[in-house]
């Protein structure tokens, strides 16, 4: 994750998420039961002054089967990303709620390029 793209609206100073290159960047998580995961970053957003991550797994062909989205907290330690668990009903549900709206903007903004 080197080049930088502003543009995305993911509201990250330094964003990374690939939502407007050609090429998605994508991320490889090891899950708890020690399952290996590619996953697509949709965004990066901020909500209730934390960083999170929007993470679509992907099978062997590059595809989301299920419509699954993993959404970890964000946080980028001597330059490099980090991710953590949001182990915090409260706060997962904080995060959930934020990325909903993005979605939801993302879906308006296509409706309005079609016009």
């Amino acid at each position: 994750m080197s080049e930088h793209n502003h543009d995305c609206n993911c509201n990250h100073d330094d964003c990374n998420c690939g939502c407007h290159n050609d090429e998605a960047v994508t991320v490889t998580l090891t899950l708890d039961n020690d399952e290996v995961v590619e996953c697509a970053v949709l965004t990066i957003y901020e909500a209730d002054e934390r960083e999170y991550i929007a993470l679509l797994p992907l099978n062997e062909d590059g595809e989301n089967e299920d419509g699954d989205v993993f959404i970890y907290r964000y946080k980028e330690v001597d330059g490099e990303p980090t991710l953590e668990n949001i182990e915090d009903d409260d706060e997962y549900e904080v995060a959930a709620d934020a990325f909903d709206e993005w979605l939801d903007e993302q879906d308006f903004d296509a409706l309005d390029d079609e016009e």
